[in-house]
């Protein structure tokens, strides 16, 4: 946890520009002013009344990436239109979508007061059901969500990327889905890539504005759903702090699922599902089946290394050292062949005594939380890494094997069951 830093006073919202394919985000922090824009390939006008209904909720979303610069107790919303709905999802990806932030910052973040805004009016959508956008991020989640839905429905795949280039490891990957691609580009400002001393900085919900840009998307062609891939564990908080829970992946959690699905509905009807295929199932489901899809396996890219805004900087393969790369590593060891994952991974995390540390924080033993990171549950690792040690392949490894009899684990079996409730319609289930 950091020290406490200055605030700025006030963040307002300036005002949002659209063209029939780009957004263009206005802000000003205590006179400084800021711009984000989003260029859009593939999709209807984005001037259309229920586009726009959607676009407007992205914008207060989108604006948290500068709020954060200073964190104000003040925000004004101007003229903005929205509804009751649009303001609980914003004061709650405030408080707790920056909740990661506001702990790395030692910040307060419930003292914020939001004023401004104006009525908005419904724009209600009609759209196809049976179309339906899936966020594409190349790892193992949204791939398992394009191989398992159902047939019958008409799918393509929504990439973002940013100003300085498209990610060349998630397009080999969208490739080989066959599937058609709706595609946006964002542009953030360079004030905060560059940052300065006097600048705040740590995590935004930044799937929560991803979700918004996908439904924007949706709405602008027709499009009846918008499929996550966000698995149970995005629910589980990565530490506790008095009262409040800290989660790194609140933006993907079903309480952020239902504010957004709630704030849409109010925005432009009912026809247009958002929610995530996946909240039902673990980690290890999902591994189970990714590791049958093996044209998948020699593309597929987790590590977030090699998804940096600045190309020079992209690792071209696992970088074998963060957490992302250690926990694929491990939730896929029960179900691949040893010498197979590391062919296709290139690396080995797992039986590295460097990483032994933080596979100890992964199972929940570990002098630190649970990393803040996209990964699963205490639980969900310490079920994988029990089902690791049972195989005959990782015996030479046996740090893992006085790891895993001091976590204890849930039945593999269990975990592969569903887990929880589900938002996502019935025809997008098998």
């Amino acid at each position: 946890m950091g020290t406490m830093t200055r605030r700025a006073r006030r963040f307002s919202y300036v005002g949002l520009d659209v063209t029939d394919d780009t957004l263009t985000g206005h802000y000003d922090l205590d006179g400084r002013s800021f711009r984000e824009t989003v260029v859009f390939e593939g999709t209807g006008s984005l001037r259309e009344a229920s586009a726009l209904a959607v676009a407007e909720l992205w914008y207060l979303l989108a604006g948290l990436s500068y709020y954060k610069v200073g964190a104000p107790p003040l925000i004004d919303l101007g003229e903005t239109p929205v509804g009751p709905h649009g303001v609980a999802l914003v004061r709650a990806a405030i408080v707790d979508g920056l909740g990661e932030f506001a702990y790395r910052n030692a910040l307060t973040l419930d003292d914020v007061v939001i004023v401004g805004g104006r009525p908005s009016t419904p724009a209600v959508a009609k759209l196809d059901p049976t179309r339906v956008l899936v966020p594409f991020g190349g790892g193992i989640d949204s791939v398992v969500s394009v191989e398992t839905l159902p047939a019958q429905l008409n799918q393509a795949l929504f990439i973002v990327s940013p100003a300085s280039g498209r990610f060349r490891v998630l397009d080999e990957t969208a490739a080989v889905t066959g599937r058609p691609v709706v595609r946006a580009t964002r542009a953030i400002d360079p004030q905060v890539l560059r940052g300065d001393d006097a600048q705040l900085r740590g995590h935004v919900p930044v799937t929560a504005m991803i979700t918004l840009l996908a439904a924007l998307a949706a709405v602008s062609t027709g499009r009846g759903g918008v499929v996550m891939s966000n698995e149970y564990s995005a629910s589980i908080p990565n530490l506790r702090v008095g009262t409040r829970e800290i989660n790194h992946q609140w933006s993907k959690s079903l309480a952020a699922e239902e504010l957004i699905g709630a704030a849409l509905d109010e925005a432009v009807g009912a026809s247009l599902s958002v929610a995530s295929l996946l909240r039902h199932r673990s980690e290890l489901w999902v591994a189970d089946v990714f590791s049958r899809l093996v044209a998948y396996h020699h593309v597929f890219r987790s590590c977030n290394r090699a998804f940096t805004q600045d190309p020079t900087t992209r690792a071209a393969s696992w970088c074998g050292e963060c957490d992302k790369c250690l926990f694929i590593d491990l939730v896929l060891a029960p179900f691949v062949e040893r010498a197979a994952l590391h062919d296709m991974l290139g690396v080995e995390p797992l039986s590295n005594p460097d990483r032994l540390s933080s596979l100890t924080d992964l199972v929940g033993l570990g002098e630190h939380h649970k990393p803040f990171e996209c990964v699963g549950d205490p639980d969900e690792s310490a079920t994988a890494l029990a089902a690791v040690v049972r195989l005959d392949a990782w015996r030479d490894v046996p740090a893992l094997s006085a790891l895993a009899v001091r976590a204890p684990s849930p039945p593999l079996d269990d975990l592969l069951q569903p887990r929880g409730p589900t938002r996502a319609p019935a025809h997008w289930l098998r």
